[in-house]
């Protein structure tokens, strides 16, 4: 029987929505620690707003919420177009509570949600990071996401919807993050019908439970297809990087190139089921459980270009070969 590592009861606990409130008519709106959250917060960097979640609801969809000095500015569930921006201001911490999310986003389709120099911290109690559970797409940039092991499934990153989504995640650390099997630092899991088409470039998934895990075994769509570029994945207590679907279901796929897989727990790189598929180009795999598995017709197939050795357990080999031209 195919183990998801994800019960039913977890995956419904998972999928409450967060409280929104309407959204107001600024186009900028401004945080600060010392801000006061009213209606009309937020226009001028002189009456800021105290909240992300106060922000967002006085921006205009497509807006975009400034932070002008270092704080903790709280949870935000976001329903629209916008981009939360920190560049320089020191850290904009995001505190999630116990057994809860700190970022939600609900949006709609054709809406862009953009997060930049943030630090969402889980404390050990907070349950998930980041929640995409609709929107078009979800850029994630300079972020660190840490110590999210509280409520059921704990994730760093939890990438779930049931339309078409996109995210990019880029110069992010993501690390201390989940509490059971299965859980860890991002999970890619799309449903019904949807499909999640993900690139994450300079990323360093570090000290999680699972590193990386795609799942489409909940999927009847396109399924996900994930792209690891120049990355670490390393110290993680599981698998290091890990694609599983199911028969009927639809595929899981990933494209590892130019990264480091090191001393994780389980297998480097493991591809479980007839529809989970890795490609691996110029990356090196060592100290981990095992290097390569593939599992229930699972593919796993080397540009033959690739540092495979010195690993705990075996080394595994890859079910097939590209050859280079």
């Amino acid at each position: 029987m195919h183990n998801t590592g994800l019960s039913a009861l977890t995956l419904a606990a998972m999928l409450v929505l967060p409280w929104a409130t309407p959204a107001a008519a600024q186009t900028r709106v401004w945080v600060a620690p010392n801000g006061t959250d009213t209606a009309t917060c937020g226009g001028v960097p002189s009456l800021p707003c105290a909240t992300f979640q106060r922000a967002h609801d006085n921006a205009a969809a497509g807006g975009q919420i400034s932070v002008l000095t270092a704080g903790d500015f709280g949870p935000v569930a976001i329903t629209k177009a916008i981009s939360i921006t920190n560049d320089g201001s020191g850290e904009a911490n995001v505190l999630v509570p116990s057994g809860g999310t700190g970022i939600s986003i609900n949006a709609g389709r054709g809406d862009i949600i953009g997060l930049r120099g943030l630090v969402i911290e889980g404390a050990s109690a907070g349950a998930v990071g980041i929640q995409l559970l609709a929107g078009s797409a979800l850029h994630v940039q300079n972020c660190v996401i840490r110590n999210l092991e509280g409520g059921g499934s704990a994730f760093g990153i939890f990438f779930l919807s049931s339309t078409n989504s996109q995210l990019f995640v880029s110069d992010s650390i993501i690390f201390n993050n989940g509490n059971s099997a299965g859980s860890g630092g991002i999970l890619i899991l799309p449903l019904a019908s949807g499909s999640a088409n993900v690139a994450l470039d300079r990323v360093q998934l570090e000290n999680n439970v699972v590193g990386l895990r795609v799942e489409s075994g909940f999927n009847l769509g396109d399924g996900g297809h994930v792209v690891l570029r120049d990355s670490v994945v390393s110290g993680n207590a599981s698998d290091g990087i890990a694609a599983h679907t199911a028969a009927g279901h639809g595929p899981a796929f990933l494209f590892v190139q130019r990264s480091t897989v090191v001393n994780n727990g389980g297998n480097g790189i493991v591809a479980d089921g007839p529809r989970a598929t890795v490609l691996l180009s110029d990356s090196t795999l060592s100290r981990n459980g095992a290097g390569v598995a593939t599992v229930n017709s699972g593919q796993l197939i080397s540009y033959g270009n690739n540092r495979n050795n010195n690993n705990i357990g075996p080394e595994g080999t890859p079910t097939g070969f590209y050859t280079r031209n």
